[in-house]
């Protein structure tokens, strides 16, 4: 069989253009793809590489003529799925058309389209491919269940408001193809050591997840709903032979919280040290990971951990509290005082609410004062699809469709300030934390032409912030 797997392209502006700084591969269709037997042709289409997603998806349906197309995504990206769903039944009318990824798991009714999409997945990819292919190929219906819906069956609505289903042993998953896709095209900015002459600021980076899932229950998260709040982890010796196996030097954990499991972290490090494995890793942690870990993460900067995304969100009690986020302000300092004395880089991950005022932003201004030189970055609270919160919040969204703008970017919360206003205090955070970037405070030497890029990127970047706004109904602006 010929099988066409897609990354759908997106829409909206500010997304495009943070592409400009971090642009990883499409790990989780790797991972399915993987989960294909290989006698069959599998091909993998990245729609967010190219200027011409629609032509782009059109020529490679022409060219290709698959028998089953795939499609993942986010709730961000939902639209656009269902279009592409669409011109996949026009041009290949025979195709069997599967929709996975989080919208699909979340939120499984919104695919439920007899016509357009024939079978919506939930859960883990990979593992659904190795009983699906099979069926398919010899012309045997898949059996409805909680992971596979589909479309238009009586029972759809019964099975979709279930529960998420529980995903396997992740030591049962394959190793991703990443043979299937350009490498040359993934990259993140990367900063060197102080006064570093660097041949790139933006290296290529493999993307590589050593578990799923999160125990934690921050009420802006989606990830413990995916994963029906368990961790689940891969043994150590298998995480450092794929970390040894990809090409690349720079490798980005995709992981929800890597560290959770201190031992296992450990294990991981000490084998990279005791195969003289070298190469430079970004990875996320919570801030009272780090500070219950000190050790932890100075071994991990000695195996080459050189940067760390915390989701600090807030420097305010009253924040950190309505978030559920489970540690007060003093934890969240002390990360920072840790990943500083351990010469670790900070990416400050930050959260600002639509009801912020003026005085709001000027708090969330000194916080990043507080946290930098480091990387800091900023999200608008928004409750996650699927959840509990936002049922609580659907009848107060702002925009006609919600799931397009749930990107933790735009609100899809009514705004204290003038929606106008409000991005403009948004887009000046950026600008502030932009002064102290570790590149810049580091005085990296780069090649020129990285620095016009960075500046011409950071710009292009700047003017879609401040102009979010028009995105919106006039009326609210």
């Amino acid at each position: 069989m010929k099988i066409l797997l897609v990354r759908p392209h997106i829409f909206l502006t500010i997304a495009k253009r943070f592409h400009a700084f971090l642009h990883l591969e499409p790990l989780e269709l790797e991972l399915v793809a993987a989960g294909i037997d290989p006698r069959h042709e599998v091909r993998l289409l990245d729609l967010t590489l190219g200027d011409s997603p629609l032509d782009d998806f059109k020529t490679e349906l022409r060219r290709f003529q698959p028998d089953v197309v795939g499609f993942g995504g986010y709730s961000n990206q939902a639209g656009n799925v269902k279009e592409l769903a669409r011109l996949a039944k026009q041009l290949c009318p025979r195709t069997t058309v599967l929709v996975g990824g989080v919208h699909a798991t979340i939120v499984p009714d919104d695919y439920n389209l007899p016509g357009t999409i024939d079978l919506v997945i939930r859960g883990e990819g990979a593992t659904a491919m190795r009983e699906i292919i099979p069926l398919l190929e010899k012309g045997l219906p898949v059996p409805e269940s909680d992971r596979f819906l589909p479309a238009g069956s009586p029972r759809y609505a019964t099975l979709s408001a279930m529960p998420p289903p529980a995903l396997p042993d992740y030591n049962t998953l394959p190793w991703p193809r990443r043979d299937l896709v350009d490498r040359q095209a993934y990259f993140c900015v990367w900063a060197g050591a102080p006064g570093e002459r660097v041949s790139t600021l933006f290296p290529r980076v493999a993307t590589l997840r050593t578990s799923t899932g999160c125990p934690h229950r921050c009420n802006f998260c989606v990830v413990h709903h995916l994963a029906n709040g368990k961790y689940l982890q891969r043994e150590p010796e298998d995480v450092v032979a794929e970390i040894e196996a990809v090409p690349e030097n720079h490798i980005y954990f995709v992981d929800d919280e890597m560290f959770i499991n201190a031992k296992r972290a450990e294990a991981i490090a000490r084998l990279l040290l005791e195969k003289g494995i070298r190469k430079h890793y970004i990875s996320w942690a919570r801030s009272d990971t780090i500070c219950r870990h000190v050790d932890l993460f100075r071994l991990w900067k000695s195996a080459g951990l050189e940067v760390v995304y915390v989701g600090l969100e807030s420097m305010e009690d009253e924040n950190l509290l309505a978030y559920k986020k489970g540690v007060e302000p003093g934890v969240n300092r002390r990360a920072v005082t840790i990943l500083r004395e351990l010469d670790i880089i900070l990416h400050a991950a930050l959260m600002v609410n639509p009801d912020f005022t003026a005085d709001d932003f000027i708090k969330v201004r000194r916080t990043i004062d507080a946290v930098t030189p480091a990387e800091v970055s900023f999200t608008v609270f928004s409750p996650p699809p699927g959840t509990p919160l936002w049922n609580e919040h659907k009848d107060h969204f702002i925009c006609k469709d919600p799931y397009a703008f749930y990107d933790c970017m735009h609100t899809i919360l009514p705004t204290k300030l003038p929606l106008g206003t409000f991005y403009r205090y948004f887009s000046l955070l950026y600008l502030f934390g932009m002064r102290r970037n570790p590149w810049r405070s580091r005085r990296i030497k780069a090649p020129f032409k990285d620095l016009i890029r960075m500046f011409i990127s950071g710009a292009r970047c700047g003017h879609a912030l401040r102009t979010i706004y028009k995105e919106y109904d006039p009326s609210l602006w």
